[in-house]
């Protein structure tokens, strides 16, 4: 009787050991999470002081032509409103890919992620045929003031696309090896972060800088 009273208290003792262990696990990831977030919060917020300089540059600069062509001269708003479309489309699918993430689709997160980096790609390409229209016009950044903080700042923001679509690739890949596991779904978290805040910025570019450069 005594044997097996020790043997039960063992047992016992075991198992409340193993669900400590689990407890200090969960709280061990879920401050990993937090942690994460945090991070990618401070982040965001120090890669915005970086728009925030160029945007003031610009603002310094944008009107200082050098008798060369200005704002008017260039843009076409037509095809700069697609492009427009097309990153905030880009942003929209984005949440839908979060939607399905959070029921556990696994098929239709990275459908609708391929699509999100069908829209960025494409907003990516009419940016570069705007860039290398404005070099065959002769409206390099060394021609004028104006030019060097247009290419500078909307050249930062593609730049950030670009990264963006380049993990959008690694992610998909992981998400399709691994499933939407813990880490993957704090990394698309991530991703989703970083991508509504470019739409953001986007829309600032477009406003400051397109539709205000070609008012008189």
């Amino acid at each position: 009787m005594a044997h097996n009273t020790l043997k039960a208290a063992a047992d016992a003792g075991e198992i409340s050991f193993h669900v400590i262990e689990d407890d200090h696990h969960g709280d061990h990831g879920h401050a990993s999470d937090g942690g994460t977030m945090l991070g990618f919060w401070i982040y965001l917020m120090s890669d915005c002081l970086i728009f925030a300089c160029l945007f003031a540059t610009h603002a310094v600069l944008g009107r200082n032509y050098a008798a060369g062509p200005s704002p008017a001269d260039l843009f076409d708003l037509r095809l700069i409103l697609v492009s427009t479309f097309m990153l905030l489309f880009s942003s929209i699918t984005y949440g839908f890919a979060m939607l399905e993430m959070a029921k556990n689709r696994l098929p239709q997160t990275l459908a609708w992620l391929g699509v999100t980096f069908l829209f960025g790609a494409a907003f990516l390409g009419l940016e570069l045929y705007e860039f290398s229209h404005m070099f065959h016009e002769g409206a390099t950044p060394q021609r004028s003031a104006f030019l060097s903080s247009f290419f500078t700042l909307v050249g930062t923001h593609g730049l950030h696309v670009t990264i963006g679509l380049l993990w959008m690739i690694v992610l998909a890949v992981q998400v399709w090896q691994r499933g939407l596991i813990p880490e993957n779904r704090r990394r698309l978290m991530c991703l989703s972060m970083f991508w509504h805040f470019l739409d953001v910025i986007w829309i600032g570019v477009f406003s400051f800088v397109y539709l205000m450069g070609v008012l008189p």
